[in-house]
């Protein structure tokens, strides 16, 4: 259970590490019977860290609230699939070990696209030096994950 409960907080990690970068914060807690607290905790200062460090005005806040509840969407979503995963492990044949892995491939792409198109609505509304702060935590973090 325990590799179970690591993998999906590494899987959960790796779903938010694109759009997140290595940064830190504070937020409102999203709802403990979603996630763990500990997760929702998690998403919620690196939603507040991003938030910081990209300078949302107000104007742009309505976007960035979608983007951030795609977050904590996508945390709930995660953590069902793997909820399931663990509580059939253990029965599970090779054939079925295998679609479970699909399975949670799928809504790992499914999620990021969500997350994708949700960010989408915010970077078109940044203004130039936010997009150039956007554009440096991303590609920092994507070449820190080499």
């Amino acid at each position: 259970m325990k590799t179970i409960t690591l993998f999906r907080t590494a899987a959960l990690a790796l779903m938010l590490t694109p759009a997140l970068g290595l940064i830190q914060g504070s937020a409102h807690a999203a709802t403990p019977t979603d996630v763990s607290n500990t997760t929702a905790k998690a998403i919620d200062d690196r939603i507040a860290a991003l938030k910081a460090r990209l300078v949302i005005t107000d104007a742009e806040t309505p976007a960035w609230d979608a983007f951030a509840q795609a977050m904590r969407d996508n945390a709930t979503s995660t953590d069902a699939v793997f909820a399931q995963r663990a509580q059939t492990a253990k029965t599970m044949n090779a054939l079925q070990n295998m679609q479970s892995y699909a399975q949670v491939a799928r809504a790992y792409a499914d999620n990021t696209q969500k997350l994708a198109d949700a960010f989408a609505a915010v970077y078109g509304q940044l203004s130039p030096t936010q997009k150039q702060v956007a554009d440096t935590l991303f590609r920092d973090q994507a070449t820190a994950a080499k």
